[in-house]
């Protein structure tokens, strides 16, 4: 199987953040195991940032065996996450 990895790049401060948070949760109960989730504070990870241009949050990538598979900028509805995780995973 695939390593499949949701990071999920974020900052304290950011209100978008804050709202994505209960959607990754609930992905996190779907998924369990399956699915690898990394939260990454932008203000104390800027080399992982630049790394993968993020320059909005909040921004989540699915990288599917090291190499970027989907990525998403501002809040992203869970049917969207679900669906797009559940095609990285086959």
């Amino acid at each position: 199987m695939s390593k499949v990895v949701l990071m999920d790049f974020f900052a304290e401060w950011c209100g978008p953040c804050k709202m994505q948070d209960p959607i990754i949760a609930e992905l996190k109960k779907k998924f369990g195991d399956k699915v690898e989730f990394k939260k990454i504070d932008v203000d104390n990870n800027n080399e992982l940032a630049a790394k993968f241009t993020v320059h909005a949050i909040p921004t989540l990538v699915i990288e599917k065996d090291g190499a970027v598979f989907k990525r998403y900028t501002g809040v992203t509805r869970l049917n969207v996450l679900e669906a797009d995780l559940n095609e990285a995973l086959k």
